[in-house]
C-alpha cells in the first residue's frame, strides 16, 4: 500500500484529508506538530492501523525528513495552518532549519515554506498540493447562497479584490474587508476570522463616535488567493468560524475565488449564510 506524510497544522484540514487519503487507499504517516496539531489526531490513529502519528516541534525539519524516510514516504500534502506568529516568534529551529533560514533573503511564509519543500524535495520527498484527494471542496464560480450580492456589495468586492490582490502579492494576508469602498481592515499575522473582527469593531467605535454614515454602510468580505499562489501549502479556506465571525461583525457579504478556496462544511456554512441573509459568491480568476 503507499504511502502519504501528512504535514498536519491546526483545524479541521489534517482530518478531512487524512480520511480522503485513507478512503483512496493510502496508508498516512501523520508529522503533527507540538504547536499546532489537535490531539485528538492520536485517536484517529489508535481507531485506524493505517495510520501512524509522529510528533515533532516546529522547528525540527531534520526530525521531520528522518520520520518519513525511516516510513519510507516519498510524497507529502501540508494541511492545517500553522499561525504566522508562531512561525516567526515561537520557532526553536535545529541545524538544518537554521541553516535554511540564514540563507533566505525574504524571511515570509512563503518564502520559508517553498524553501522547505525544497529541502524535502532534495530528499526524495515530493510535497504535493494541500488539494489533493479534496477536490470537490473547492468553490465552483457563481453565487452559492440564496440571496446575490447587492449592487453595493459588488463595488465594494471589485474593490476588495483590487486591494486584496496587491495585498496577499506581498505576502501580507488574503483577506480585506471593505464598507463603500473604503478599506476597514486588511489581514496580517492575526489571520482571516479575527481582521473581520477587527472591522466589525472599527465599525461599532465609529457608530458609537456618532457618525452618521456608519448605519449606511456595510461590511464586505473579500478573500483571495496570491497572484502566484502556490497550492502546495497556505491555500484559501472559509469554515462556519468564518460566517460566524462575519456575523458578529454585521458583516453582509463574502466573495471568494472560485476554484482556490476550499469550502469546509459546506452545507453548514451555506445554511448559517442563508440564515443570516449573508451572500457569498465564488470569482474566477481574470
Amino acid at each position: 500500500m503507499s504511502k502519504l506524510g501528512l504535514i498536519a497544522g491546526n483545524g479541521h484540514f489534517p482530518f478531512l484529508l487524512l480520511d480522503a487519503a485513507r478512503a483512496h487507499g493510502l496508508e498516512v504517516v501523520v508529522a503533527a506538530i507540538k504547536e499546532e496539531t489537535d490531539p485528538e489526531i492520536d485517536e484517529r490513529a489508535a481507531a485506524d492501523s493505517g495510520v501512524r502519528v509522529y510528533w515533532l516541534s516546529l522547528g525540527e525539519l531534520s526530525k521531520l525528513i528522518e520520520t518519513f524516510h525511516t516510513e519510507n514516504v516519498s510524497r507529502a500534502v501540508m494541511a492545517g495552518q500553522v499561525k504566522h506568529k508562531q512561525i516567526f516568534s515561537s520557532i526553536r529551529p535545529d541545524w538544518r532549519l537554521a541553516k535554511l533560514l540564514l540563507s533566505l533573503s525574504t524571511k515570509n511564509t512563503d518564502m520559508l515554506l517553498g524553501a522547505v519543500a525544497k529541502v524535502l524535495g532534495d530528499e526524495g520527498i515530493e510535497l504535493i498540493s494541500s488539494t489533493a484527494y479534496l477536490e470537490p471542496l473547492l468553490a465552483k464560480a457563481g453565487v452559492l447562497t440564496e440571496r446575490s450580492p447587492s449592487e453595493q456589495e459588488r463595488k465594494d468586492i471589485a474593490y476588495g479584490r483590487e486591494v486584496g490582490l496587491a495585498v496577499a502579492g506581498y505576502d501580507i494576508g488574503q483577506t480585506v474587508v471593505v464598507a463603500s469602498q473604503t478599506c476597514v481592515a486588511v489581514e496580517a499575522m492575526e489571520g482571516t476570522d479575527a481582521a473581520i473582527e477587527r472591522a466589525g469593531a472599527i465599525m461599532k467605535t465609529m457608530a458609537a463616535d456618532g457618525d452618521a454614515s456608519t448605519f449606511d454602510r456595510t461590511l464586505t468580505v473579500v478573500k483571495v488567493a496570491k497572484p502566484k499562489q502556490d497550492m502546495r501549502f497556505d491555500v484559501p479556506v472559509i469554515g462556519l468560524k468564518t460566517i460566524e465571525a462575519m456575523e458578529h461583525a454585521h458583516a453582509t457579504c463574502l466573495a471568494i475565488e472560485a476554484e482556490r478556496t476550499l469550502i469546509f462544511d459546506r452545507d453548514t456554512v451555506l445554511l448559517r449564510a442563508n440564515t443570516a441573509k449573508i451572500a457569498i459568491v465564488a470569482i474566477e480568476q481574470g
